[in-house]
């Protein structure tokens, strides 16, 4: 329990005095240390929650002075001020400037009679803190206790209730991509909405290091969980005391030890689920019912999946001599392949993943469902990597899905993302992979008359709006809020100017991938969608 200054005066032994009516909730404040000074500017000595005691050898009598003294004390932290009366020293009394001036202050003054020395207040104050100190240990190790032995049962909630129980502090075990594992209470609960934030944060820094909030007058702490890679969050929701704090470190590697288990526990599962999906993807035409039921059979019940595929990448150090050490960072780099595609199992529902190849030239595959945020679970648990996402399809034809997914592996290592399939985006894909500079000098080619005219940038929006409509004169009239008598004019004169035909599929070609260069709006181009100039001195 903490030392309070009731507790002191409620000793007989020091038989310590207040000097004027001191209320109940000054006498409960905590003694953190005892200290004497007679400094007549004590506060810059002091770190918060002393018991302050002096003789009074230099304190002041006026008012004033009395009153910057207790205010000096009193902002340096002293939580109480202690005078020491007797025969030899100045005061046999508190004076009543003193006395006044700590009254008003709200700093509680007491007097220390002559017959115990500051040394006895001294002992009693930090053989106090000592105790305390003591009893939070034994605290921290019964809590200690129970954990391990909750450790040696089964799963994450024996843990996670009796820290709760010992503490008063609730916890909850989330894996890394935020959905609840186990928690402390009776009833699986939804995550608090302020911890959403918080859970973000420490899973995008992997196992680098912890975070803490206080939202809506709650304390949130989250600690990640794992030994070499994530593999949960902690969220503890409450603000743990000494004891418990003590206690954190002990807890998360519990924690981590029972996810590191379960890890190994399912590697077997895991194994079965790859070869389920080399099994499903070995059939070039697979029958649609059979395909279904294999997907289910792996807990995977979307109506329409999508493959994905990620380059694992170079292990670091690797050389090309085909030597010890190159087989060691080909070793290197098919665990790791491994441990991601364990992640993306663990991240996918249905867990349909396998590791194709080896070295540096090893990919992983998956097969997912097709509401999941393939970007999110990439983000988390392949950063970095090029990473192709193929279509959704049917069960029956996720092959061809896979295939398109390894086809766009190009496009992501040179765009720096993950690339995505999609019906309408194949002429975008193909733009993705071309020069700017070149495809720029294309447009500015096939549109540079109408740059140079009057009214150009409104010539080339309508014919752009023509082009995506389908040459739809009433759709491209409504999109520009004209009339299509406009649209006709304005196309004729662009074609004037251009010496292009829109009934001449080459020209309808050549203007329709001019548009969609300028529609990209690739960094660095200037009006029109020109390439913008350098900068001065460049």
């Amino acid at each position: 329990m903490p030392l309070h200054i009731s507790d002191l005066l409620a000793r007989p032994d020091l038989r310590l005095s207040v000097t004027y009516d001191v209320p109940p909730e000054l006498l409960a404040r905590t003694i953190e240390a005892a200290t004497v000074s007679d400094l007549p500017t004590p506060g810059k000595w002091l770190q918060g929650g002393e018991l302050l005691m002096t003789i009074g050898l230099l304190l002041p009598m006026e008012p004033a002075a009395c009153r910057a003294y207790v205010r000096d004390a009193a902002e340096g932290g002293a939580a109480c001020l202690a005078l020491g009366l007797g025969q030899g020293l100045p005061y046999q009394e508190a004076p009543e400037p003193l006395v006044a001036a700590a009254e008003e202050a709200g700093l509680p003054l007491l007097t220390v009679p002559d017959e115990v020395p500051f040394i006895a207040v001294t002992k009693a104050v930090f053989d106090a803190r000592a105790d305390e100190q003591r009893a939070l240990l034994h605290r921290a190790f019964a809590t200690q206790r129970r954990l391990t032995a909750a450790a040696a049962g089964d799963g994450l909630r024996p843990m996670l209730t009796e820290w709760t129980a010992a503490t008063g502090v609730g916890a909850a075990v989330l894996d890394p991509l935020g959905r609840l594992l186990a928690t402390s209470a009776h009833e699986q609960r939804a995550v608090p909405a302020q911890a959403h934030d918080l859970l973000e944060r420490v899973a995008a820094r992997g196992l680098r290091g912890s975070a803490s909030s206080t939202a809506a007058g709650q304390q949130l702490e989250v600690q990640p969980l794992g030994a070499r890679r994530l593999r949960g969050l902690l969220l503890l929701t409450g603000r743990p005391d000494d004891a418990a704090r003590s206690v954190v470190p002990g807890l998360v590697s519990l924690l981590s030890l029972e996810l590191e288990r379960r890890h190994l526990r399912d590697e077997p599962e895991r194994r079965r689920r790859s070869a389920l999906l080399s099994e499903l993807l070995a059939d070039e035409d697979p029958p649609a019912d059979r395909a279904r039921d294999m997907l289910r059979s792996a807990g995977l019940t979307a109506e329409r999946v999508r493959g994905v595929v990620v380059e694992a990448g170079d292990a670091p150090g690797r050389t090309a001599t085909g030597s010890a050490e190159s087989g060691a960072a080909d070793g290197a780099v098919d665990g790791a392949a491994q441990e991601m595609a364990a992640d993306l199992a663990l991240a996918v529902p249905g867990g349909l993943v396998r590791v194709v190849g080896g070295g540096p030239g090893a990919v992983i595959e998956a097969v997912v469902g097709e509401e999941l945020d393939v970007h999110e679970v990439l983000a988390r648990f392949a950063p970095h990597c090029p990473a192709g996402i193929g279509p959704a399809t049917a069960p029956e034809a996720v092959r061809v899905s896979l295939r398109q997914a390894a086809g766009l592996l190009a496009v992501s290592r040179s765009s720096g993302a993950p690339a995505q399939a999609r019906q309408s985006q194949a002429s975008r894909l193909l733009l993705d992979l071309g020069d700017r500079r070149t495809l720029h000098g294309y447009a500015d080619t096939v549109l540079g008359p109408l740059d140079l005219a009057d009214h150009g940038e409104e010539l080339i929006a309508t014919l752009a709006a023509w082009l995506e409509t389908g040459g739809a004169w009433d759709a491209t009239s409504r999109r520009l809020g004209v009339h299509r008598h406009t649209v006709r004019n304005r196309l004729d004169k662009a074609m004037d100017l251009t010496g292009r035909r829109l009934d001449d599929p080459d020209d309808r070609f050549d203007l329709w991938l001019a548009t969609r260069i300028r529609r990209g709006g690739a960094p660095g181009t200037g009006p029109g969608g020109r390439p913008a100039p350098p900068p001065p001195g460049r």
